[in-house]
């Protein structure tokens, strides 16, 4: 069983928003979850997987 994440944050740009996803650390990766239902859980990706994320955002393939 891996450990639970850690160190929890949003991005200080929605600091006044209450509709954000946290990121939190996980061993080898991520975990995502809603701030409007942390109880719902969260998901968790690679360290790859989330590098390659951030890349796509940061080019980006969203728009």
């Amino acid at each position: 069983m891996t450990a639970s994440p850690e160190g929890w944050r949003k991005a200080s740009y929605s600091s006044r928003e209450t509709a954000c996803v946290e990121i939190g650390r996980t061993h080898d990766g991520a975990a995502v979850r809603d701030t409007k239902d942390r109880a719902a859980g969260y998901f968790t990706t690679t360290e790859q997987q989330w590098a390659t994320f951030i890349n796509a955002v940061k080019n980006n393939h969203f728009d």
